[in-house]
């Protein structure tokens, strides 16, 4: 069974962007590979997030994973810093990694331009602790988006390198995770451009209240409405339709759909139904959530299997890179 690694950010309040985009993929993954799905606390540290912050952002996403459907019995569901492997393959990675293609990284030179006074070494080196994560369970396949497939070429130029390096075959080389057969739901944002993002301010997160989902749909971006019977919609309107696809049944999407090829369409019908249609459709998540942040003892209980689970694959790996390199101790 092919092994599959994949980061999940730690920064909290997954939205429905995220839910039909890596989410739902998760899902069907665990049922078919050897998943490792990690939350990724140290890679955070590279912005100085407050402890208090850092661990209520890992809490609060563990709790949605699982709530959306993330099974910790089929997948090894772990908090990366409680794998200290992990941090020492990153160490021992960067002695083979070069200041020169780390400083050409198109995630270095973004982030250095947004955070122009926190340029550490982490932001430097945050493709080998990517590859260290990906490679300590040797994985097979890394499902990435867009802005990670130049982090992915990294991990596996090191794994590569390691393995010429050391004349070994240790590391298998990673590849990007295709889904096959499955369509991948572009989910816009509210505000009439791009995909949605907690970060730009547009999205309906799957523990957003009733109250909440309503006042963010009543504000979507809109136009003044079609003047010609079935003109091509603008993309404002289109990503709304979209959004109805997504979390309405037909019948409600070709109702506003012919409404609006024949001119009728009143826009805040249509955003009435969208805000009820999603509120349904995220009610039983976002109750779930509430239930998992309300149990302590199993959010620890599943962090603690996650951990031993991860451990034990890591550090089979780690004894052998240890050998490879010649760390052998003398007692």
């Amino acid at each position: 069974m092919p092994t599959v690694v994949s980061g999940i950010r730690s920064t909290g309040n997954l939205h429905l962007g995220n839910y039909f985009g890596a989410v739902k993929n998760f899902i069907e993954m665990q049922h078919h590979h050897d998943a490792y799905f990690f939350i990724a606390d140290l890679h955070s540290l590279t912005t100085h997030p407050t402890p208090e912050h850092l661990y209520g952002n890992v809490r609060q996403v563990l709790a949605e994973y699982l709530a959306c459907g993330i099974d910790p019995e089929k997948a090894t569901v772990f908090i990366q810093s409680d794998v200290p492997e992990i941090a020492e393959l990153y160490l021992l990675m960067n002695m083979n990694a070069y200041l020169g293609e780390l400083e050409r990284t198109t995630s270095f030179k973004d982030k250095a331009r947004q955070q122009p006074d926190n340029v550490n070494a982490g932001l430097l080196t945050y493709p080998v602790l990517m590859a260290a994560d990906i490679i300590i369970h040797k994985a097979h396949l890394v499902p990435v988006g867009k802005d990670q497939e130049q982090n992915l070429e990294m991990a596996r130029t090191f794994a590569r390198r390691f393995n010429r390096i050391y004349n070994v075959e240790l590391f298998p080389i990673p590849r990007p995770y295709i889904f096959e057969g499955q369509d991948m739901v572009k989910i816009p944002g509210l505000d009439g451009t791009g995909k949605m993002g907690k970060s730009e301010g547009n999205a309906v997160s799957l523990a957003d209240s009733p109250q909440e989902i309503r006042k963010k749909v009543m504000k979507a971006v809109t136009d003044s409405g079609p003047t010609v019977p079935n003109q091509q919609k603008p993309e404002v309107i289109q990503n709304l339709f979209t959004l109805l696809e997504v979390v309405s049944t037909p019948d409600v999407v070709s109702h506003f759909d012919l409404q609006y090829n024949n001119c009728t369409i009143r826009y805040g019908d249509l955003k009435k139904q969208l805000a009820e249609d999603i509120t349904n459709f995220t009610t039983p998540i976002r109750e779930r959530i509430e239930m998992l942040l309300a149990d302590d003892k199993y959010l620890s209980s599943v962090a603690k299997l996650g951990a031993d689970k991860a451990r034990a694959s890591a550090s089979r790996t780690l004894q052998e890179v240890r050998a490879v390199i010649g760390l052998k101790k003398f007692y």
